[in-house]
């Protein structure tokens, strides 16, 4: 085999294609395992022979880098990271301020989606002796240093007017949402169910607090708690004994001033026929 074709070998580990990876030039590499995604059921956000799995993604790279490095082998239509792999599409939605689903910093796992299936195996055919290379002279995808402190502080900083404008905008969901509860609430309530079952109530005087099956269980765990709080002064059972004691010494001495209190009453009692 000649000089050239050993360098497009690619080198695979358990099935997983090893390849290379660099911040720059002048660093050390950093090694990806990828293979194609099988899926038992079709996923529309992992679609069947169209994603890429790719393990071990450095914190360093985000979507953007990861669509960066793998567009020369072919057009990708979306890329997924995940803290760990999962079959489910990252939560959309949210903003900035109100981000829905939080990442735990540190390595990732990346679903990358491709146009077409080819693409898929271009990259299981990565060849290990040529690495990846995030940042090079033409190019720059992740900033480092003091660029990245500076991005990373004006990310921190914290626009009043549009952070004000999110909460006005949440709050109005959040009415409409409660809304919709309460007049689907009003709406089940003296209306027979598919079994027959008729809700009586389902809200009571404090809209806010419904009487639920948990609600009750809640109130009867804490009133139960409150009577043992009371009952907790002879909880020990030296406390119990203690406390016999102290009725038994209380009565016998009570017994014993009623005897003499009867004594002197029979000394006094005298005869008196007229």
């Amino acid at each position: 085999m000649a000089a050239s074709d050993q360098e497009h070998v690619p080198v695979t580990v358990q099935g997983f294609t090893v390849v290379p990876l660099k911040f720059s030039e002048d660093k050390p590499a950093h090694c990806l395992y990828l293979k194609e995604h099988s899926v038992r059921e079709n996923d529309s956000s992992h679609p069947r022979n169209r994603t890429l799995f790719v393990l071990n993604v450095p914190p360093y790279c985000n979507e953007d880098c990861v669509k960066q490095l793998f567009t020369p082998c072919g057009k990708i239509v979306q890329v997924y990271l995940h803290d760990k792999p999962t079959s489910a599409a990252p939560p959309s939605g949210g903003s900035r301020y109100f981000p829905v689903g939080l990442t735990t910093p540190g390595f990732k796992v990346a679903y990358i989606v491709f146009k077409n299936a080819l693409a898929v195996k271009h990259a299981c055919k990565l060849s290990y002796e040529t690495p990846l290379v995030l940042n090079s002279p033409e190019k720059t995808i992740s900033s480092t240093g003091l660029h990245k402190w500076c991005r990373q502080y004006a990310a921190r900083r914290v626009d009043v007017k549009e952070l004000q404008a999110e909460i006005e905008d949440y709050m109005a969901k959040f009415d409409t949402k409660q809304e919709e509860e309460t007049q689907r609430l009003k709406d089940q309530e003296g209306v027979a169910d598919e079994e027959g079952w008729v809700t009586v109530t389902r809200v009571g005087k404090n809209k806010g607090t419904p009487r639920t099956e948990a609600r009750k269980k809640h109130l009867t765990k804490r009133e139960t708690k409150r009577r043992k709080e009371k009952e907790l002064l002879n909880f020990y059972a030296f406390q119990f004994k203690e406390t016999k004691k102290d009725q038994i010494a209380t009565l016998r001495k009570k017994f014993e001033e009623d005897k003499q209190k009867i004594s002197v009453m029979k000394a006094a009692r005298k005869f008196k026929p007229y």
